[in-house]
């Protein structure tokens, strides 16, 4: 039967395997983590100190990442997985407890010599995660008598916590830093958004006025050439304005004015911008939209260009001949909207993707289908941004596709007002 003082002490060891997976888990600092895991090894097991060798995969090899010791001096010397205490733990994935070392060839001495620490007694055991062997921890010099295949028992507990710790800190560390990346790089495309914006502006300002100034000269030829200039230069003004509006809606630069309206009213604008290109490529375009106003609280500078680039997605990638049907109809609290064409349409693991920036389906050095593939992207922001959702819908590849937008009704008591919404 255990003796009290004993019971006592195995008590003590249980708290503390206890407190340890508590600090483990709370922190994600990997420096903390291996000094907190070294300090309680070495007290669980009453022992000199404790060291943690981690597996160099490119080198095939064991270098030290914490120890009681001069850690800087001991991170120079790497342990070979041949010839050495730790590497056969690694090797076999099994624990070695030894109570004379000094006897033991394996024992790799230049480690004790070079720090002045000659290790006598030693337990050491694999770190896994799952069934990979990622490292060893090592307990050494037992204080008062020997080590025991309990001290084993409670380092391969402290082992496993140790392992789970390290690999979720490694697994934040690399999430945090794909972030940043993801970060720095949304902030260059932010950067060369709003400089191409800017620059280009100044020289199409300039195009734009010689060929309107030539327009009036009244010579048929030079008309002609002008007009398709001036087509041309609206199409450049029209491309800068998208990347103004993407560069705002990242930076929030953008500010709303909502007020109530009815739906009816921005998708008529939106229609009747687009109306000459949809003529031309001989679309048939039906409005189905009640008489009675459906009316959202939004800005509708804001709301009626998310329709337009929207509309324009479907003229573009609808054959000439096709037809694009706009309705809208009052739902739950909502007022919904679908623009629906008889295009190209979109195959089913590809529906999320057309609203992701600069994106098209088609291979930019193949597509047959102009634009910059941020149109959607900024009905996306402009949408979302008053409070609607946006999704797109095709029963798959030449059967057409439907966008869907779903906006909050405006309640009795909403009121026009000046206001920031992003």
């Amino acid at each position: 039967m255990q003796s009290l003082s004993s019971f006592e002490k195995r008590i003590q060891q249980l708290e503390k395997l206890v407190e340890v997976s508590l600090t483990l888990n709370s922190t994600r600092n990997l420096d903390e983590i291996l000094q907190h895991i070294i300090k309680n090894a070495a007290e669980i097991l009453n022992c000199e100190a404790a060291s943690i060798l981690l597996h160099d995969e490119k080198r095939n090899r064991l270098i030290f990442v914490a120890t009681g010791s001069d850690p800087k001096t001991l991170a120079k010397i790497p342990v070979p997985m041949e010839g050495s205490l730790a590497g056969n733990i690694f090797r076999e994935n099994r624990a070695i407890l030894l109570n004379d070392v000094s006897q033991d060839p394996r024992h790799y001495r230049a480690v004790g010599e070079q720090i002045n620490f000659q290790p006598r007694s030693l337990v050491g055991v694999p770190m896994r995660i799952k069934d990979k062997v990622v490292g060893v921890l090592e307990a050494l010099n037992k204080q008062e008598g020997e080590f025991t295949a309990e001290d084993e028992k409670l380092l391969t507990v402290v082992a496993s916590q140790a392992a789970i710790a390290l690999n979720n800190a490694r697994l934040i560390l690399a999430l945090e830093k794909a972030y940043q990346d993801i970060s720095e790089t949304d902030q260059l495309k932010s950067n060369f958004l709003a400089l191409a914006s800017h620059e280009l502006r100044t020289p199409l300002g300039i195009i734009i006025g010689y060929a309107s100034f030539l327009q009036e000269e009244g010579v048929a030829e030079v008309t002609e050439k002008a007009e398709r200039v001036l087509a041309a230069a609206d199409r450049m003004r029209s491309i800068i304005e998208s990347m103004t509006s993407l560069q705002q809606l990242q930076g929030r630069g953008l500010t709303f004015k909502p007020r109530v309206v009815p739906i009816q009213l921005m998708l008529k604008t939106a229609y009747n911008a687009l109306r000459a290109s949809a003529d031309e490529r001989q679309h048939v375009v039906t409005l189905q939209l009640p008489a009675d106003p459906l009316l959202v609280t939004a800005d509708p500078e804001r709301l009626t260009p998310a329709f337009i680039n929207i509309l324009d997605n479907a003229i573009r990638f609808t054959p000439p001949g096709g037809s694009i049907t706009i309705c809208a109809l009052p739902e739950s609290g909502s007022v919904a909207v679908e623009i629906k064409d008889t295009g190209i349409g979109i195959a089913p693991e590809n529906l999320s993707m057309i609203f992701r920036e600069f994106s098209q389906v088609e291979p930019h050095m193949t597509r047959r289908f102009e634009g910059l593939g941020i149109g959607l992207t900024i009905a996306k922001g402009l949408v979302e941004s008053q409070g609607g959702r946006i999704w797109a819908s095709s029963p798959g590849m030449g059967q057409g596709t439907s966008l869907h937008i779903v906006l909050p009704a405006a309640g009795v008591n909403d009121q026009g007002s000046d206001q920031t919404s992003l």
